[in-house]
């Protein structure tokens, strides 16, 4: 019964992470405010979260489920999915500390919204995010299927 709830865990919280991730691509665009940037940053604090929880529950399952340690550390897909995970989780860092930026600059200015610039360069790492996010599913339906390549 646990190896069942440690997968239901996994899944929503592994699904909930990818749909924080595209709220925050539809929230960062061209001609966004200062009440956007303020909105991405909480659901910001969602991600990262999301992303921590889902890796104790990771970490739950590797320890505790059915397959076990033994099953997972020689699976060539999952370590490919673990380097993806952490790859996604590096690209998160700028667009965190950029909406940090933005949350700052608010406070001494209310109705300061990011510059198009600005715009641009965290679209282009959501879009690296999203990318990584991809890897991971294939890594994962891989790892389920193939096990030990």
């Amino acid at each position: 019964m646990l190896d069942l709830i440690l997968a239901i865990l996994h899944h929503i919280l592994a699904f909930g992470l990818v749909s924080i991730l595209v709220a925050e691509a539809v929230l960062v665009r061209p001609g966004m405010t200062a009440l956007d940037a303020r909105r991405v940053a909480r659901l910001d604090l969602g991600y990262g979260v999301s992303a921590v929880l889902l890796l104790i529950v990771g970490v739950g399952r590797l320890a505790f489920a059915a397959k076990g340690w033994a099953w997972y550390q020689d699976n060539p897909w999952f370590w490919a999915k673990m380097a993806s995970f952490l790859a996604v989780g590096l690209l998160s860092v700028p667009p965190t500390l950029r909406y940090f930026a933005w949350v700052g600059l608010t406070k001494v200015e209310a109705d300061r919204a990011p510059t198009e610039g600005e715009v641009a360069g965290v679209r282009r790492w959501l879009r690296a995010e999203q990318a990584g996010i991809v890897l991971i599913l294939i890594f994962a339906a891989a790892m389920a299927r193939y096990g030990h390549g």
